[in-house]
């Protein structure tokens, strides 16, 4: 089949594309030798070229289809060919059949898979599909056997079933730069209120007339995230891949779902070793401990109380309570003792609240299910996610092929995402006055045996 011009110029363009990333990421931790800045920039002049070209295409072929329709008697039969711009986008045809938007991704995502299919068993290749070849050295953006690159609009879709969720849409998100996969950021180094150490070490003082202050200055810390990959692998079967829209629906979903499952539970549990650090457990994040004669796996009023005293005042108006789920009981039975009896402290949702979360201490309750397990160190605590910052980049990279398990005729599908997080704190904080207990951007209850 005749490739047209159009295509050619996509095709040298990904592959352009692919190589500087290649090209970037293989420089991960060390600055660009000199021969690779040559080549990045060769790249980009003759990127910005194939743009050009490109907008040309497309111009002409935009001016073409206005023309009236020519009697094809005039003319010698020509086959015609099928690329992005003259032929409709994948499920087209579904808008007809599935008035809702979800109906027609998910058909546009089935039928992509199913071309994907048609081309791996020799049944002919959609021009629409992008093929990108095995890398010949070592690499990690492709099976062995090469594999057809995802549309950016269904690999958006994957990115934003993840970032919907209860923690990564609350986290404070720190742009990277196009050729970065990592960023350093010096922070203030403080660790207490006490005179002279607010802001890691500045002192002002009363003085009298013709008197100097001694002198003193802030210290920083090294705040550093440094992407991590997250992968996940599935495959489709023959009879699976039978129904567009099953498909369609199936992975994205299921894929976008364990992505984000896996990077908020890194969030908030992660060891910060090939993954984001997590919140429990941290160094800048205080643990209250039980009362006296408390009982087993119980919550009581008292350890709200005091956690809600460890979160820094100017914290509180946009933090949350994060529980587990088998800590909504407890909740729902805490009160405050006032004389002979008491008052409850926790509203529920829609009822005293008139809220859709259930709260306490006027804070919104939300359930996570990476919380530990009631009367565990993580089942229940406050955050004030605004002080998590978090890192990622280039969304979702998404392939498939039909080599690797072709013996048992499935498609093999993959999805890789980049990401890190951490705390901005690197300590909790001592108060200027008061007790020596500290104070945090999260704070969890202790382990109640």
């Amino acid at each position: 089949m005749t490739i047209s011009r159009y295509q050619r110029l996509l095709q040298e363009k990904s592959e352009l594309v692919a190589e500087a990333r290649q090209l970037l990421d293989g420089a991960d931790g060390r600055e660009l030798t000199d021969a690779e800045r040559q080549r990045d920039d060769t790249i980009v002049a003759r990127l910005t070229a194939l743009d050009v070209d490109i907008l040309r295409e497309e111009r002409q072929r935009e001016l073409e289809r206005s023309l009236p329709a020519t009697p094809v008697s005039l003319f010698p039969r020509v086959e015609r060919v099928h690329d992005r711009v003259v032929d409709q986008a994948w499920g087209h045809q579904w808008q007809a059949r599935g008035a809702k938007a979800e109906v027609v991704k998910a058909a546009a995502w089935g039928e992509f898979l199913q071309a994907v299919y048609r081309a791996s068993v020799g049944q002919g290749t959609d021009p629409r599909l992008l093929y990108q070849a095995a890398a010949q050295g070592a690499g990690e953006a492709m099976p062995a056997d090469g594999g057809f690159l995802v549309g950016m609009d269904m690999a958006d879709d994957i990115r934003l079933r993840m970032l919907t969720g209860e923690v990564l849409s609350r986290v404070n998100r720190i742009p990277l730069s196009s050729g970065a996969n990592s960023i350093a950021i010096n922070m203030v180094d403080e660790s207490s209120r006490a005179t002279g150490s607010r802001f890691g070490g500045v002192q002002g003082y009363w003085v009298g007339e013709g008197v100097a202050p001694t002198a003193s200055k802030p210290t920083f810390w090294r705040f550093k995230l440094e992407l991590n990959k997250l992968g996940a692998l599935g495959y489709a079967t023959d009879e699976l891949l039978a129904d567009a829209v099953a498909i369609g629906q199936i992975f994205p979903e299921a894929f976008g779902e364990e992505l984000r499952f896996l990077v908020e539970d890194a969030i908030v549990n992660g060891t910060g070793v090939g993954q984001p650090l997590g919140v429990v457990g941290h160094a800048a994040v205080p643990s209250v401990a039980k009362e006296s004669n408390q009982g087993a796996a119980t919550v009581v009023y008292e350890n709200a109380l005091k956690m809600w005293s460890r979160m820094p005042a100017r914290l509180r108006a946009n933090a949350l309570w994060h529980v587990n789920q088998e800590v909504e009981p407890q909740l729902a039975l805490m009160t405050m003792v006032v004389g002979t009896g008491g008052v409850p402290v926790y509203l529920p949702p829609g009822g005293a609240s008139a809220d859709p979360f259930a709260r306490l201490f006027t804070r919104p309750i939300v359930p996570l299910e990476y919380c530990a397990a009631l009367g565990t160190v993580g089942d229940i605590f406050l955050a004030n996610w605004n002080e998590y910052g978090y890192a990622d980049k280039g969304g979702v990279q998404q392939n498939e092929s039909m080599h690797v398990a072709f013996t048992t005729g499935e498609m093999a599908f993959r999805a890789f995402y980049r990401c890190d997080g951490r705390l901005k704190w690197r300590t909790a904080l001592t108060p200027y006055k008061g007790t020596s207990n500290t104070l945090g951007p999260v704070v969890t209850l202790a382990t109640r045996a």
